[in-house]
């Protein structure tokens, strides 16, 4: 039993024998046992706290009372318009709803307790109380909840704990907390909705006690919470394999299409090496942006059934790999003969390297080269060395071998011509001089070279008696390639290419002179140089003398250098 309900009562007014009541009856019926006919309040009510409203909330948190019945007179005057405050200067309520109050009346005695004298409560009286117009007796009976009213919807650790016996409203639907705060403006106002359960003197609740409601969230507003975070976690998850798919495409190879939509643009020169694997070819490919994918690639070369032949293709950027593979087959208009020739090549490296690019045999290369006039070379020379200029050079796939070896020879005479050596046989002589200037001399040398050997083979020379006296030349009549030679050697006079025991020029060319060297026999740099030196192989440094006694010195720095260098001057 709650101590502020201290009167007795029989609880006949909400008694289950009779037929179901409405919620509306049941206020009504409250309403009438509340005010007992009377719309007055006791006047000690606003000047001692001695309504049964305040008795609770003066007990304070012992929930100890004064006397109940005996301050209560028959008539009482009725109630102003507006509720006088105890205070002059009352709190201002928030206009946000109300909160738990500063008393709280935990109604946990079983038996209410008595006092001899009147407890007055001299704190604010709280506003919201004073604005309920409803008139409330001490006398008012808590009577027992019908079927309507749910045991368990209160909080039993709130601030008001039910006792045995004690029944409450039920929440029958979520939404309804909410008429709390949606109806706060009107109740205020004196309009009183019928699901108010909460008032000030209500009988379910405690006299004096004013219990904050916090407004549940509706299942419609919670429902929508749920659904806003998980489209959040979607989204935010979608993202995260977007950005984590760009950084691991080019890891897996997702970055890379299947096949360019071709025909392709612009010139790649790809060479195709005996023996090269086709992985290495497609590696390459790719590499120079020729195909877009060199599996995809291997798997149409596979399925044409053919086999890739080593030399040099022509291809464009961006081609389908149906038609890269049709220019490594030779069913395209790329496919080329390729074939490369470094300055100072003798004929037989050159012819070689002819027909590794070309397919064409070395025989057949070979007795082309044995018939120079027929590629307009003077009667003296024995066959094309000196003629076929270096350099990388490309053919049409199917080119004769004698058009091959003449595009050869013209580029080398045009070069003559370019320099004024126009006479064939003056042709012949500027070339010799050039392949002993490209064996002899470094690049930045050349110049000073020729111009020392055109010194040595003038008719007043008597320092050298108009010996070259070249190593090189006398190796290369020996069929071999050495920096050293014997003395028996050099005087052997029955080697046409020995510059030290014959005087003049060599019977030919003794290699394939590049064009700086063809520019500086054709024209030579003026000086009075006899004699010069290569001291160092590596770096091609020359050194240059007029006496022998200077170049004696310059010869001992080559030394020198071979004995630090072992193996390279052999």
């Amino acid at each position: 039993m709650s101590p502020v309900n201290s009167g007795e009562s029989s609880g006949d007014e909400f008694s289950d024998s009779g037929p179901q009541l409405t919620r509306k009856e049941i206020r009504a019926r409250e309403k009438s046992l509340a005010t007992e006919g009377h719309d007055v309040v006791p006047p000690q009510a606003f000047e001692t706290g001695h309504s049964p409203q305040f008795r609770a909330a003066a007990a304070g948190p012992t929930g100890v009372t004064g006397p109940q019945s005996a301050d209560v007179p028959a008539e009482a005057p009725r109630v102003p318009p507006a509720p006088p405050s105890v205070h002059e200067a009352a709190p201002e309520m928030p206009d946000t709803p109300p909160t738990v109050q500063q008393h709280e009346v935990p109604v946990r005695h079983e038996e209410p307790v008595h006092h001899e004298e009147p407890v007055r409560y001299e704190e604010p009286v709280q506003e919201e109380l004073l604005h309920h117009e409803e008139p409330v007796h001490q006398e008012q009976l808590r009577p027992e909840a019908p079927e309507i009213y749910d045991p368990h919807a209160y909080d039993p650790h709130g601030d008001l704990a039910a006792e045995p016996g004690q029944h409450h409203y039920a929440d029958h639907h979520e939404d309804e907390a909410h008429h709390v705060y949606d109806d706060a403006d009107a109740y205020a106002a004196g309009d009183h909705p019928d699901h108010h359960f909460d008032e000030p003197g209500h009988p379910l609740m405690g006299a004096g006690s004013s219990v904050a409601v916090v407004p549940a969230k509706s299942k419609k507003v919670r429902r929508r919470r749920r659904w806003l975070a998980l489209l959040l976690t979607l989204a935010v998850f979608v993202t995260a394999l977007v950005v984590g798919a760009q950084f691991l495409k080019p890891l897996l190879g997702g970055d890379t299409i299947a096949d360019y939509p071709g025909p392709g643009t612009g010139q790649v020169n790809v060479s195709v090496e005996p023996g090269e694997g086709t992985r290495s070819v497609a590696t390459k490919l790719a590499d120079q942006k020729v195909i877009a994918n060199p599996d995809t690639f291997l798997h149409e070369l596979t399925a044409s059934g053919g086999t890739i032949a080593p030399g040099e293709f022509q291809f464009r950027q961006e081609m389908k790999n149906s038609d890269a593979v049709a220019v490594l087959l030779g069913k395209g208009e790329g496919k080329v003969m390729y074939f490369a020739l470094s300055a100072g090549l003798r004929i037989g490296e050159s012819l070689q390297s002819i027909s590794e690019g070309s397919g064409i045999p070395v025989t057949q290369l070979k007795a082309l080269s044995d018939a120079p006039a027929q590629f307009g070379l003077p009667a003296k020379a024995k066959n094309l060395e000196g003629y076929l200029a270096p350099g990388e050079h490309r053919f049409p796939l199917g080119t004769p071998a004698k058009e091959i070896l003449q595009t050869l020879v013209t580029a080398t005479v045009d070069e003559l011509k370019a320099q004024g050596v126009t006479d064939p046989e003056k042709q012949y002589d500027v070339v010799t001089v050039a392949s002993i200037v490209q064996a002899e001399g470094g690049q930045a040398e050349y110049g000073d070279v020729a111009g020392a050997i055109y010194n040595r083979l003038k008719p007043n020379n008597t320092e050298t008696a108009g010996l070259i006296q070249s190593d090189a030349t006398v190796t290369y009549g020996l069929g071999i390639k050495s920096f050293h030679i014997d003395e028996d050697q050099k005087a052997d006079k029955s080697n046409p290419y020995n510059t030290y025991a014959n005087q003049g020029l060599p019977v030919g060319p003794i290699g394939s002179p590049g064009k700086n060297a063809i520019d500086a026999a054709a024209k030579p740099k003026a000086n009075e140089y006899m004699y010069w030196v290569t001291i160092n192989l590596d770096t091609k440094e020359t050194k240059f003398s007029k006496t022998l006694a200077e170049h004696n010195v310059y010869v001992e720095q080559y030394n020198a250098w071979c004995a630090a260098n072992a193996g390279r001057c052999t």
